[in-house]
């Protein structure tokens, strides 16, 4: 495939790397000052950017015919707007908070330890999640990920990063040098605690994920998710 990258920071050069040892071919690597100049050569588009810039990245993919798949946190409140766009333009787009293989089977065993847990009364669930003292957004799209997914299965109604109601998931967000991201879910009572966890060691993880990602969505049409790549659905 050739491959648009839009965003061509560290997450972007290690993109580049996988796709290239792929056997992928790098049309487009757009920076912040860049223009869209090559992305209309590209079969499909790797977003990794920052939240200002993700949506005008998306719609520039979609009015291009180019499929895209985005890794961009912080700018949810415009994705109903977006998937709608991609379904008027017969787009191709997957968004995840979090494209690691791992972090996606970690979803899913998040997800059957909230349906768990839902009837245990005595457990309190809390979050924290560790980064690198880069990431601009907090808590992580990884978090709000996991902490939405125990909400859905659970007597909770919200997540915070401050101090929590009786029915909020508290988030501790921490920002650390040299750190790719840590995730853990706690569940703790007077008895004992059950806790899961997933620790990245690098960015290939992500990075190779999203390019597995982007193997997929070639040649498909509409809205999809890492459930959709990895049949987890």
């Amino acid at each position: 495939m050739k491959i648009a990258l839009l965003g061509y920071g560290k997450m972007g050069k290690v993109i580049e790397r996988i796709a290239e040892e792929r056997g992928h071919e790098i049309v487009l690597r757009k920076r912040a000052i860049d223009t869209f100049t090559g992305l209309e050569n590209a079969d499909i588009a790797i977003e990794f950017s920052v939240p200002d810039a993700a949506i005008k990245n998306i719609t520039e993919c979609f009015n291009s015919n180019t499929p895209v798949i985005s890794g961009t946190t912080g700018w949810l409140e415009h994705y109903d707007s977006i998937t709608q766009l991609c379904e008027n333009k017969n787009g191709g787009f997957i968004y995840a908070s979090n494209f690691s293989l791992g972090v996606n089977v970690f979803f899913e065993l998040n997800t059957q330890l909230a349906k768990m847990m839902s009837k245990l009364k005595q457990y309190n669930v809390s979050m924290e999640e560790t980064h690198h003292t880069q990431k601009l957004d907090a808590p992580s799209g990884t978090a709000i990920t996991l902490a939405e997914d125990i909400i859905t299965h659970s007597n909770y109604s919200n997540w915070t990063i401050d101090t929590p109601k009786k029915d909020d998931i508290f988030i501790d967000a921490k920002r650390e040098e040299n750190v790719p991201g840590t995730h853990n879910v706690m569940y703790d009572s007077y008895i004992d605690s059950i806790e899961i966890k997933h620790t990245a060691h690098s960015r290939e993880g992500f990075a190779l994920g999203a390019v597995v990602a982007a193997e997929w969505l070639f040649g498909k049409k509409g809205v999809f998710s890492m459930k959709d790549v990895l049949d987890l659905k």
